[in-house]
């Protein structure tokens, strides 16, 4: 880097610069990418990245909403109701914690922006072929791998967002993204309604189409997530310094284009030594070893709002038809109401993550959830709930429990090093969602069945008090990373001498 911003400077060798210390690098990368104003490059980015999340809300959706018509006699495949929301739910939610896994290992050695392609061709060519399938094996197979293409997207797809959007935005952006779950999931709704309805596809065409849907809008992501860069900060820890200067530099003419302004200087720095590849060893010791309460926050976060959203996703058709008599077809509309409420909780709240902070908005939003849904147990109990109160309920729950929801994945993919971003946020998704994700529609789906209320009620209030645990955990121990940058949350664990905020 030139040592004078404006105009933007540019990385060094350090050895090159008269430091003693040779072999590392000296970058203003992150400080440049924070101060940018918002524009239309900073809406390409979230475009082609977050959008991804309405065909995860699609899948879960339709499948859900069509367990009946798949059981049904000439629907094309010999499968139970129940083996549909249980068998391939559990077989879903195990693809996604495996490939969080194994996508998140290679996103943080090979790039964001490789993975974040593969991923998503892993779930067009599973999707597709989920629409030809004529036996339950084979189903199960197809979801599985579904799963494992949508898991990786969560590593690939948060670590990438947090990396190239401004700090001081950065929370209520990737809410308002992980919260695009429910357009999906709304989107998902309607579609089941009329892809259910034998008078205009017959049985055994419907659910095939439902299928075939995600697979055209996840070919209009693919086209636009191609102009979406790699991350700078992934770079220039990588040694890959020269690309990453140039990169931020495209980026800073097309700002100042769109925008008109000026930019203001980028006077903060950090000194990098780039490193291999990191072991797991390594990334569990930080983990663990460094960053040991920061650990226990992200696993209560992740498991009180994995066990909430997967029991009621997979589901609350049964809910409808079990206790309310809703007709199969008509599951849709009710879940499409609880689809809105949920993308309006990051929505209309997402902002106030970046002004009143985090701490008290994400303890917040899960304790008051959590309370919500204990209150909607007891009415439940009690038998004053029929099929539209009971949605009015679900929708002031997950209002708030959306935006919790969301700020677990924003804790994760901002508190633990760079190095680390997207195992990090693939370990905890994989074991949160592995403990509620799995069990929790085992679990639940069992209770439900059994068609006793108090069942039914024990299920609830399980949620909720998981909910209410992790949103005391994090009044506890919350961080408070509204408006700051990556670097200074987890220095990265090839900076040098660095003068970030002491782990926890």
């Amino acid at each position: 880097m030139a040592e004078s911003v404006p105009p933007p400077g540019r990385a060094t060798r350090a050895d090159r610069a008269g430091s003693p210390q040779k072999g590392t690098i000296r970058t203003n990368v992150p400080a440049r990418l924070d101060r940018l104003p918002w524009s239309r490059w900073h809406w390409r980015i979230v475009i082609g990245l977050g959008t991804v999340w309405i065909l995860d809300g699609l899948e879960v959706t339709i499948v859900g909403n069509m367990a009946s018509r798949l059981a049904e006699s000439g629907s094309g495949i010999d499968i139970s109701a129940a083996q549909v929301t249980t068998t391939a739910a559990a077989l879903y939610v195990a693809g996604a914690c495996s490939g969080a896994l194994f996508f998140g290992w290679l996103t943080d050695r090979l790039g964001r922006k490789k993975l974040f392609m593969v991923t998503l061709g892993v779930y067009l060519a599973a999707t597709a072929v989920t629409a030809l399938a004529w036996t339950p094996w084979f189903f199960f197979l197809c979801r599985f791998f579904t799963g494992f293409g949508i898991g990786g997207e969560y590593a690939a797809i948060n670590s990438a967002i947090d990396e190239l959007i401004p700090a001081r935005v950065r929370g209520r952006v990737d809410l308002i993204i992980n919260g695009s779950f429910w357009i999906g999931a709304a989107i998902g709704a309607f579609a089941s309604i009329a892809l259910l309805n034998t008078a205009l596809f017959a049985t055994d065409v419907g659910w095939r189409l439902s299928f075939a849907l995600g697979v055209v809008l996840g070919l209009v992501i693919l086209l636009v997530r191609r102009h979406v860069p790699e991350s700078p900060r992934w770079l220039f820890t990588h040694g890959r310094a020269e690309e990453a200067e140039r990169l931020v530099d495209d980026v800073e003419r097309t700002v100042a284009q769109e925008t008109g302004e000026e930019l203001p200087p980028a006077t903060e720095e950090i000194t990098i030594r780039p490193r291999g590849a990191l072991g797991f060893i390594t990334i569990a010791r930080t983990v663990t070893s460094t960053y040991p309460r920061r650990t226990i926050l992200g696993l209560a976060l992740f498991v009180g709002q994995a066990f909430l959203y997967n029991s009621v996703t997979f589901g609350y058709a049964v809910i409808l038809t079990t206790f309310f008599d809703v007709p199969d077809g008509n599951t849709g509309y009710y879940f499409a109401v609880i689809a809105v409420g949920n993308f309006l909780g990051p929505l209309l709240l997402g902002h106030l993550f970046d002004s009143v902070g985090r701490k008290p908005m994400i303890a917040g939003t899960y304790i008051g959830s959590g309370v919500l849904l204990f209150l909607t147990a007891y009415l439940f109990q009690q038998g004053t709930l029929d099929a539209t109160t009971m949605t009015v309920c679900w929708t002031a729950v997950l209002f708030l429990a959306s935006a919790g929801a969301s700020a677990a994945y924003l804790t994760v993919s901002e508190i633990f090093p760079l190095e680390t971003r997207a195992l990090c946020i693939a370990f905890f998704y994989a074991v949160g969602t592995a403990i509620g994700g799995i069990t929790g529609p085992l679990l639940f789906n069992g209770l439900v069945s059994s068609g006793k209320t108090a069942d039914t009620t024990l299920a609830f209030s399980i949620g909720a008090a998981l909910m209410v645990v992790a949103g005391l955990v994090e009044a506890a121990i919350g961080v408070k990373a509204e408006r700051r940058s990556l670097e200074s949350l987890a220095a990265p664990l090839s900076q040098v001498q660095a003068a970030a905020a002491g782990p926890s």
